[in-house]
């Protein structure tokens, strides 16, 4: 990797499937349906790649996979959207670090990988509440996400449900998922069509360095 920069993201990240909650994969189990197919979502609070900004952009990835993603034998089918708005240049690094060729977690998670049906670069929209209660992006006509903090009659008012340090963390080690209930989980795009609602979804920040 000499001729790829230093390069930092931070940000946050989501997904929501077609798991019950919570989602068996985060502690690096087999899916509770068999399979899985879901929405994975970034948004990159700052970030650059050797001198190029790449603060405020998003990916969003669509996939699916059958079995322990962790085992080490099973791999996705993965579509993935860039944000629009990115340059050339910006497009250049998100490629070279999503796709894992740029190091880093992004590097170790692409091994997880089997098939990329397709990029394409497509308007993103991102929102996420400052205390986590809901986190939400849409990719016009191909993605729709929507999940609220899961809550119940124990979890005191304003606290969130979550487990630090899950075995099973997309994002890489160390870090905090915060459990939801995806309210709206629907695609199509790059040949992938589900409906879903009701299932799980769970948000972690991530802070990925590379290339080493």
């Amino acid at each position: 990797m000499a001729d790829v920069p230093n390069w930092h993201l931070e940000g946050d990240w989501f997904d929501v499937c077609n798991c019950t909650i919570p989602c068996p994969c985060t502690f690096a189990q087999a899916p509770s349906e068999g399979d899985c197919e879901g929405i994975l979502a970034w948004h990159v609070r700052e970030g650059s790649y050797g001198n190029v900004p790449l603060d405020d952009l998003n990916v969003v990835a669509l996939g699916s996979f059958v079995g322990n993603i962790w085992a080490g034998d099973v791999k996705a089918t993965m579509g993935i959207y860039i944000d629009e708005r990115a340059d050339v240049q910006q497009r250049e690094a998100l490629q070279m670090i999503f796709g894992g060729q740029a190091g880093g977690w992004p590097g170790e998670f692409a091994n997880t990988i089997g098939e990329v049906r397709g990029i394409d670069y497509a308007p993103i929209t991102f929102e996420i509440a400052e205390d986590l209660a809901y986190w939400a992006a849409e990719v016009p006509g191909k993605a729709w996400a929507h999940a609220e903090a899961l809550t119940g009659p124990t979890t005191p008012p304003g606290e969130r449900v979550q487990v630090h340090n899950p075995p099973g963390a997309e994002v890489g080690p160390g870090q905090v998922a915060t459990w939801g209930t995806a309210t709206v989980d629907r695609v199509d795009g790059f040949g992938f069509r589900w409906d879903w609602a009701g299932r799980s979804s769970k948000h972690f920040p991530f802070d990925w360095n590379g290339p080493g």
